[in-house]
């Protein structure tokens, strides 16, 4: 089994557009430090996303941070969702962290780790057959994702190619 720790934003956003479950078909098991569930049940998360985080579905383990890991002086700019995303999937020897903030994926791939996020999710589980890329990308419109137009663009492209 691949070792996964989750930032706040891809969760979220899955669960915005109605994607959540793509997780569990991809990756089996999400590791998630204690601020990021925090962070996803705040009163200022949307409603569907505070919801969704009350009942953690069985594939989702949240950890706490050893002690000591997120004091990392590299995380200090970053916030807490993030440092502890990071120093969680240090702590593991993870696989994958699925993180959108651009500060702390630069962050995760200094200390070694391989980072995706939201799109990535989203382009992997269509490469697999499992979503449409145009219509997953088009519910992430209609949300405050921010995003590079050009990189969905890319990849929609990608789509199109032929494969020889």
């Amino acid at each position: 089994m691949r070792l996964i720790v989750a930032d706040t934003g891809p969760i979220n956003y899955l669960v915005l557009i109605g994607y959540i479950d793509l997780l569990p078909q991809l990756f089996e098991k999400i590791f998630m430090p204690v601020s990021v569930r925090d962070e996803l049940a705040h009163v200022e998360a949307p409603s569907a996303v505070q919801e969704w985080i009350k009942g953690p579905p069985a594939w989702l383990e949240i950890r706490p941070v050893p002690s000591g890991q997120a004091s990392d002086a590299s995380l200090l700019s970053l916030d807490e969702g993030e440092r502890e995303a990071i120093a969680l999937a240090v702590s593991l020897n993870a696989d994958l962290v699925l993180m959108d903030d651009r500060e702390g994926t630069t962050v995760a791939r200094q200390k070694g780790l391989a980072v995706t996020g939201t799109i990535g999710v989203l382009d992997l589980a269509s490469r697999r057959g499992m979503v449409d890329l145009g219509e997953a990308f088009g519910r992430l419109k209609r949300t405050n994702f921010r995003y590079p137009q050009e990189i969905m663009n890319a990849l929609l492209g990608q789509q199109r190619k032929p494969k020889l």
